[in-house]
């Protein structure tokens, strides 16, 4: 391994030289180069869920240019009104209702069911996009616990314990929240997690496991550049003891599982130049993203 870094120094410092020999030797003649980035194609993207007990939800958009300036008033810019948003579950076809001054499309004339199927159809700009979602049976943790992690004195996972039906073909993600208050620093007073927070690897499935009976635990998800105190410190990744813990457990079809586990792959390899391409897996005819259904339980841990 140090012969492998001497290596790396070594080819490292000959490409400084070379490249300090040719910036020299091109003083005397350097031009200026203008490079015309071309523009990708602007797609519509959906981004839709319909949960068991839960009212669909669809946020409606284009997609932003790759050196655009990405904030959240350009965020809402994006989001397209005035589209025709249909949803067929098998007895009734509802026009859901946009949220004024912002594309975001809903309805409570529908609610999610386990073991249904849901049709979405959008009409926008004239262009058509359709997709399907299934939400399969629930299946729910059988216990859920925190544990301290190794010689920490009180800092550790959420932990749980599933049974796995003999049923080829399951799929599940993993949610957290904590729902107690901060008692210390700038944000006292204030809930832990605003919402249910996904963890880098939430989603799996039973390929593996197909209906064995474990244990797995996961590490305290939460948002990219976040500047909280405790996801900058010590505290990163782990909840704490004191912590009133919700667990979301979901199951999801296979498109669903595939969006998912293909956004995650793209996340954890952002910014490796070894990574192989990994595109998202949307399921979105006529454009990109996704539309998806959970059939969600809910545990509660008190960490102890």
């Amino acid at each position: 391994m140090k012969s492998f870094y001497k290596f790396i120094r070594s080819v490292k410092s000959k490409i400084a030289f070379w490249g300090a020999t040719v910036v020299l030797s091109l003083t005397s003649c350097e031009k200026n180069v203008t490079v015309t980035v071309p523009g990708a194609e602007e797609l519509i993207v959906i981004e839709g869920y319909i949960e068991t007990g839960e009212n669909p939800f669809l946020v409606l958009s284009r997609t932003l240019p790759f050196f655009g300036t990405i904030n959240t008033s350009t965020v809402f810019q994006q989001t397209i009104q005035g589209a025709i948003v249909t949803i067929d579950d098998g007895n009734i076809i509802d026009t859901l209702d946009q949220i004024p001054g912002i594309g975001v499309y809903t309805t409570t004339r529908i609610t999610g069911q386990e073991l249904r199927s849901y049709q979405l159809r959008v009409e926008v700009e004239g262009k058509v996009l359709t997709s399907s979602t299934y939400i399969p049976a629930a299946i729910p943790l059988d216990s859920v616990w925190f544990k301290v992690s190794g010689t920490r004195d009180s800092l550790g996972f959420a932990w749980a314990h599933l049974t796995d039906p003999d049923t080829l073909g399951n799929h599940y993600r993993w949610f957290a929240q904590r729902i107690n208050k901060y008692t210390f620093g700038d944000l006292i007073g204030r809930v832990k997690d605003s919402i249910l927070i996904a963890p880098s690897g939430s989603v799996f499935e039973d390929k593996f496991i197909n209906g064995k009976s474990f244990d797995l635990g996961y590490q305290r998800g939460n948002f990219r550049n976040s500047e909280k105190e405790d996801d900058l410190n010590d505290e990163k990744f782990f909840f704490k003891k004191g912590d009133t813990i919700v667990i979301k457990f979901c199951t999801l079809d296979r498109a669903h599982f595939e969006f998912w586990r293909t956004e995650e792959t793209q996340v954890s390899s952002n910014g490796n130049p070894f990574a192989s391409p990994a595109p998202v897996t949307g399921n979105i005819d006529g454009g990109l993203g996704i539309w998806g259904g959970y059939a969600s339980t809910f545990d509660t841990i008190i960490a102890k």
